[in-house]
């Protein structure tokens, strides 16, 4: 079973933002896999490099929509988003150095930052960029 699952709740109204999300909970729950079965050390660096990566692209996609309509907290939100890319890089160089392990510490990190972002900040600009067209 998953760790997490998508729930209608998490939706933004906003396809593309829903399908990066979903894509994001897949990498967390494949992490979540790989310690379920032992494998977390062999598989905790790689998946942390695909996490930052597709949540960069996430980002930098999310940030694109926001500055082209001139979203009013679009600095807010950016800062968040370099907040988790910087946690999250910071879990990886620990990770490497043999000073964190794979642990469910980090899944519950990353489990409760995307929640917590979706449901509190992302939501926020649902009826701004909905008014705007974008859905």
């Amino acid at each position: 079973m998953a760790m997490f699952a998508w729930d209608e709740k998490y939706s933004v109204n906003v396809k593309e933002f829903n399908d990066h999300h979903k894509k994001l909970i897949d990498l967390i729950n494949e992490l979540h896999d790989g310690m379920k079965v032992g494998k977390g050390k062999e598989i905790m660096s790689t998946m942390l490099k695909k996490l930052i990566d597709y949540t960069q692209f996430h980002f930098s996609t999310e940030e694109k929509y926001l500055t082209r309509y001139a979203y009013p907290e679009y600095q807010l939100h950016k800062a968040q988003h370099d907040q988790f890319v910087n946690k999250v890089l910071k879990f990886q160089q620990d990770f490497e150095k043999g000073n964190i392990l794979a642990s469910m510490d980090v899944m519950n990190f990353l489990k409760d930052w995307l929640v917590n972002h979706i449901l509190v900040i992302d939501k926020k600009y649902v009826p701004f960029l909905n008014e705007k067209g974008v859905k």
